[in-house]
């Protein structure tokens, strides 16, 4: 089993940055692949980015590309997700998640394939 908890959610105004966190405990070694996913009101779940846990491999969605970054720190097992530029549209609440076992990286952006998830933080932005 993996844990995960997100923090660093808030109201932010367009054109801000904003950090958003995720701390995975547990079977921690087991992980794979982490990634971020957001979801908005009345909307679907939508991919943002995700990062492979012992490679340097990222992937971003296209919307934020350019925007955002996905960093980890091994040491503290956790994954960052640095949003710059901030726009309404990217209001919703933003999911940590974590792939157990092998992944192919035409994958990493998709949620169907990860194996925990945290309950979310909240984003935010203000036009």
């Amino acid at each position: 089993q993996v844990q995960l908890v997100e923090s660093g959610g808030g109201l932010v105004q367009a054109g801000d940055s904003l950090r958003v966190s995720c701390v995975a405990s547990g079977r921690t070694f087991s992980m794979n692949a982490m990634g971020w996913f957001r979801q908005a009101p009345g909307k679907e779940r939508e991919s943002v980015a995700a990062i492979r846990w012992s490679a340097e491999r990222t992937s971003y969605a296209e919307s934020v590309k350019g925007r955002f970054t996905i960093s980890r720190d091994n040491s503290k097992n956790t994954v960052y997700l640095q949003m710059n530029s901030l726009k309404p549209e990217d209001t919703a609440v933003y999911y940590c998640a974590a792939k157990v076992g092998p992944i192919l990286d035409s994958n990493l952006l998709r949620g169907i394939w990860y194996d925990y998830w945290g309950r979310g933080t909240q984003v935010t932005v203000s036009s």
